[in-house]
């Protein structure tokens, strides 16, 4: 027997905001949370602007104890707790007690790389002989599956509890390994997303890479531009997002709140072949898992309302536009609207399509379809393929029922997920 799974809670640790309340304002809104960073300027990169959410202090002490705080230095770990936590909470589940084990909830949480600050201290005191003196936390901070590790033992989850990474697409596979295990009977619920760290540990091997912008130092909220013509690098960015995949059972049963619907995905692999490389994607195999998508959630390309694309700012984006309209089989005015967050947010690595499926559902949700930012000089390979009303500037108030959320990464790796608003 097949299970329907439906999304019942979310969090959200992103540059332009933290908690669905503040992060929905400012989707919607279209505030930006790109900003100058004085230490990469200082450390001469190229790009000196990106994303990181804004955590205080004070807010951490309500997700981690004073032993735990002593010597935490992932910001990956503290921004998957922040959202982690929040969306168990946001689906009115309940911690276990400390003598009992939930065997049917169960957590994928990805990342791409965890801990590189307590990494890189641990390396500088391993090379002067202080082994003895790296602490009792410094694997745990720096292992993949830490983050996991944290949420289960915060929860008390005993079902799967596990780490999954597969760069950009990380996020968004992590729902779809989600859905398959509630789907199949596998687990009442997961708790899925992912996160990624932040900092110059993180984002200078892409500024080495010269994938990065570098004309928006003076201007950091202008600096990411999807699908414009002008577009030139991407901001790198950092966060977490999170997300409840529950039964429909479970969820009827308890009384639970649904924000939507999960349909269906799909993820495939490139293979880095026919133009697809380490770094750039094989067009035949995007299409394909779009397609497969597609079928697999039973519906048509013409119900699909609203696309939240990958879309980074690079000269791949009218690439990806070509894509979607070649796998939907649909152009000019036909199209779905299409966004990126990555206008508001920079390019958040593992966590963007985690955070970018919190958007997706928000949108559902209050049936609103948020506007590109820093829009005006749309690609005209773009233009050529979907008419200029498909890339909102603003946020567009329409009923949404099906929503369709794709991320691409680094390893010619692709996955494609639809949601749709539920109606029990």
């Amino acid at each position: 027997m097949k299970h329907r799974v439906v999304i019942t809670g979310m969090g959200v640790c992103a540059p332009n905001g933290i908690g669905l309340a503040q992060f929905s304002d400012a989707i919607f809104s279209g505030k930006s949370g790109v900003t100058f960073h004085q230490q990469l300027a200082d450390l001469n990169f190229g790009c000196q602007i990106a994303g990181q959410p804004d955590v205080t202090p004070e807010l951490l002490k309500e997700y981690f104890t004073p032993l735990q705080l002593r010597d935490l230095q992932s910001s990956g770990i503290e921004y998957g707790m922040i959202a982690g936590v929040d969306a168990w909470k946001d689906a009115g589940l309940n911690i276990i007690a400390k003598d009992a084990v939930d065997y049917d909830s169960g957590i994928i949480f990805g990342v791409s790389l965890l801990g590189a600050e307590k990494f890189r201290s641990a390396i500088y005191q391993t090379d002067e002989g202080k082994v003895r003196r790296l602490g009792s936390t410094t694997v745990i901070q720096t292992m993949a599956s830490g983050i996991s590790a944290y949420l289960g033992g915060y929860i008390g989850c005993g079902n799967q509890v596990t780490t999954n990474s597969s760069a950009c697409t990380t996020g968004l596979e992590s729902v779809l390994m989600g859905y398959e295990r509630v789907r199949n009977g596998d687990a009442v619920r997961m708790l899925v997303g992912s996160c990624n760290d932040s900092g110059p540990y993180i984002w200078g091997g892409f500024d080495a890479m010269r994938v990065l912008t570098k004309k928006y130092n003076e201007n950091p909220t202008a600096g990411s531009r999807p699908m414009q013509e002008d577009a030139n690098g991407f901001v790198p960015g950092s966060g977490a997002g999170a997300l409840v995949l529950e039964s429909l059972d479970s969820a009827l049963a308890r009384g639970a709140r649904i924000y939507a619907e999960v349909l269906g995905g799909a993820v495939n692999s490139g293979g880095q072949r026919m133009g697809g490389t380490m770094t750039a994607p094989n067009s035949e195999a995007v299409q394909h898992c779009i397609r497969t998508a597609v079928r697999n959630s039973d519906i048509n390309s013409r119900d699909i309302d609203t696309i939240n694309g990958h879309l980074t700012s690079t000269g791949m984006c009218p690439t990806e536009i070509k894509n979607w309209s070649e796998a939907l089989e649909l152009r000019g005015k036909d199209f779905p609207y299409i966004n990126s967050l990555k206008s508001m947010t920079g390019h958040c690595l593992a966590a963007a399509g985690s955070i970018e499926t919190v958007a997706t559902i928000l949108e559902l949700k209050d049936n609103k379809v948020f506007g590109n930012i820093n829009t005006g000089n749309l690609h005209p390979d773009i233009k050529g393929i979907i008419d200029d009303s498909c890339v909102p500037s603003h946020t567009v108030n329409k009923t949404i029922s099906i929503a369709a959320k794709a991320s691409f990464g680094f390893g010619d790796v692709n996955c494609c997920m639809i949601f749709k608003k539920i109606t029990a």
